[in-house]
């Protein structure tokens, strides 16, 4: 059995330790001065966009918008299982089931069992993305029906609680991107891991210009 080399080990910590720490700082600031990121901006954008609609009944324009986020999360959705499934075709092909270590020491102890483990976190990673986007869809049909309804029929129907719903909707989307974002890296480790850490101080770079333009 061949044991691991030391970058194996060392920079894929340090690839999680750039990404981790860029994420929590990006969250702080979204906290902090929402409106210098494009989360916050969205956001509060989207906020004018539901009340436009419903106090303007502009019923048409709600439907194709919301229709076109629905088919952008459903095509990102597919993707995304059927990446999943065809790696998991591939870990489970007839020759090589018999290789797959069950153990987490196993699987992390030697260069060969690491490639198990790199696939499996691709497979976990297209998982997570199919599960926001789908999450997403599920809002976005919620606020299709919601925003057709007038503002006097009901108390409950209110332009802060539709924006909501649409941006926890927007919210999962954004989390699915991320695991997209998160691929590259993660593919790049198949190469090795100097590559992984290396897209991963691209990724931030983009990162860190598009989460500050809307």
């Amino acid at each position: 059995m061949q044991q691991l080399n030391w970058t194996e080990s060392v920079f894929p910590v340090c690839t999680l330790l750039i990404l981790l720490l860029y994420h929590v700082h990006y969250y702080f600031q979204v906290k902090r001065s929402p409106m210098q990121t494009a989360i916050g901006i969205t956001q509060y954008l989207r906020t004018f966009w539901v009340e436009t609609v419903m106090e303007q009944k502009r019923d048409i324009l709600a439907v194709q918008t919301l229709r076109n986020w629905v088919m952008a999360s459903s095509l990102l959705a597919s993707t995304a299982v059927l990446i999943s499934i065809g790696l998991l075709s591939y870990l489970f092909q007839q020759n090589r089931i018999i290789e797959l270590p069950f153990s987490a020491y196993l699987i992390i102890g030697s260069t060969r069992n690491l490639d198990i483990l790199k696939i499996l976190l691709l497979f976990l990673n297209f998982s997570f993305a199919f599960l926001n986007f789908t999450l997403s869809i599920r809002y976005y049909n919620h606020v299709n029906f919601m925003i057709n309804v007038p503002l006097d029929r009901d108390d409950a129907v209110t332009v802060g609680y539709i924006s909501r719903i649409l941006n926890l909707g927007m919210l999962h989307y954004t989390l699915g991107m991320r695991a997209y974002y998160l691929a590259g890296p993660l593919l790049l480790w198949l190469f090795g891991p100097v590559w992984m850490l290396l897209g991963s101080v691209v990724l931030v770079g983009i990162l860190y210009r598009i989460d500050r333009t809307a």
